[in-house]
């Protein structure tokens, strides 16, 4: 049976990321999303709009930029949960789950998106292996970006 057409643009991560740093302290720059291209290299810029939606674009290795607007969906300290909602070049969700582990903190990155920009769309066949190796990349610098400026505190 041949995929539903929507399929082809539906895309699903989910990253681990293991910190020395306790996990208030991740968590506490996870929240701050205007720090991100302080410490995260593809992440350009975060444009904050009001106190609970922001406007981000992300570029990688390939050569496409992303604009998204997000917007809190769930801030939860106790639980170490960050969520938001995504609109524009991707349509979705993210979310950190943020927590203790061996000493230090586990942050599970989890995203499901529906890609929206339309070379991406018409690209959706070939490209998408390099798409989720350009992911993969973009996550594995947050992580190094992340270190470093969690050492930094």
């Amino acid at each position: 049976m041949p995929a539903r057409p929507y399929a082809l643009h539906r895309y699903r991560f989910r990253s681990e990321w293991r910190l020395s740093a306790p996990p208030p302290a991740v968590y506490a720059v996870l929240e701050d999303a205007e720090t991100y291209p302080h410490w995260w290299p593809q992440v350009r810029r975060v444009t904050r709009m009001d106190e609970r939606s922001g406007t981000a674009c992300f570029r990688s290795l390939l050569p496409y930029v992303l604009t998204v607007t997000a917007t809190e969906a769930r801030r939860d300290p106790e639980a170490g949960i960050l969520e938001i909602t995504m609109r524009g070049d991707l349509e979705g969700l993210a979310r950190w789950t943020v927590g203790a582990a061996g000493g230090g903190t586990r942050a599970v990155f989890e995203q499901e998106v529906e890609v929206q920009k339309p070379s991406m769309r018409r690209l959706a066949v070939p490209g998408r292996p390099f798409f989720v190796v350009n992911h993969s990349l973009m996550m594995r610098a947050g992580r190094r970006g992340l270190v470093s400026w969690l050492a930094r505190e």
